[in-house]
């Protein structure tokens, strides 16, 4: 991936060396007592990793109290390393895509802050961990990462590359482009009333949806800034098979329970971020609407 030289953000804010970000709580939640989209996302990673039942976990995530919110701390200067360099450029190349886009239809686009982290730390949606993976927290506006994950990626899921690792970024993004848009508020409403298995349906869209956003990105950073190099297409693609519902179920437990699905399978999030990829169009990532997904 071709990204030296190119801009790099200020909305970085790096929290590495802080002491883990605080203390009560064990978990991430969006709120309540109920089990958050979050939560799934930590019982399939937690269930992989450490061999588990995700079906086990997430039963007895089931009923938990919510974390403890502690003040995050404040913004200090991020590392002048390579990997935060190309973190911080990342971030400005989903800037300057978005913002293009949402000028193009008269609205302005506010971006949101990247905060790098280790271990664990404090956000408006309760305690975020590294076990929960990269997520967005509509509640602050921030994607959070612990950089560890890439690691992750590459020993447990046998994925690496830049690119693969600036689609991580891209659908974390594209889950703040929905909540900028509406569309999140609406699908966590729609599933107050939903039953268990149509409220993990409507998260697999929107999951989808954010990939197809991410693939949207890079169609048009790349129709400007030439970002692309042989092989990178590949390397999301591979990133987006192995953290398919169907691929982490199968590792963690040897069978697949559809119903539980939250994310989407593998054929469906590559299929998804091709669409943005090759389209470059938002209006094409409608997965609402989509018959087949």
């Amino acid at each position: 991936m071709k990204w030296e030289g190119n801009r790099e953000s200020d909305n970085v804010e790096d929290r590495r060396g802080d002491g883990g970000g605080g203390g009560g709580g064990g978990g991430f939640s969006f709120g309540g007592g109920s089990l958050s989209i979050g939560g799934v996302v930590i019982a399939l990673i937690l269930s992989f990793v450490f061999g588990i039942n995700p079906l086990t976990l997430l039963g007895g995530m089931e009923g938990g109290a919510p974390p403890q919110q502690q003040q995050a701390t404040g913004p200090k200067a991020t590392a002048n390393d390579t990997e935060t360099r190309f973190m911080k450029t990342v971030l400005a190349d989903t800037e300057d895509t978005w913002g293009a886009l949402f000028s193009a239809q008269g609205a302005q686009y506010q971006p949101p802050t990247l905060v790098l982290f280790t271990g664990r730390t404090s956000t408006a949606c309760g305690t975020g961990q590294s076990s929960t993976g990269p997520f967005y927290c509509p509640a602050d506006r921030k994607v959070y990462i612990d950089l560890a994950f890439y690691r992750l990626m590459k020993e447990r899921f046998h994925v690496s590359g830049e690119f693969a690792q600036a689609y991580v970024i891209a659908h974390e993004v594209g889950h703040h482009v929905q909540h900028l848009l509406g569309v999140s508020d609406q699908v966590h409403q729609a599933q107050q009333s939903a039953s268990e298995t149509e409220g993990n349906a409507l998260s697999v869209r929107l999951e989808l949806q954010a990939d197809c956003f991410a693939g949207v990105w890079a169609f048009h950073a790349n129709r400007s800034r030439q970002i692309l190099e042989q092989g990178d297409v590949e390397a999301a693609l591979s990133a987006a098979t192995a953290i398919g519902d169907d691929a982490l179920q199968r590792q963690a437990q040897g069978y697949v329970v559809p119903d539980s699905f939250t994310h989407g399978t593998s054929a469906q999030r590559t299929r998804w971020f091709r669409t943005g990829l090759e389209s470059g169009d938002v209006a094409q990532c409608d997965t609402f609407k989509a018959r087949q997904l």
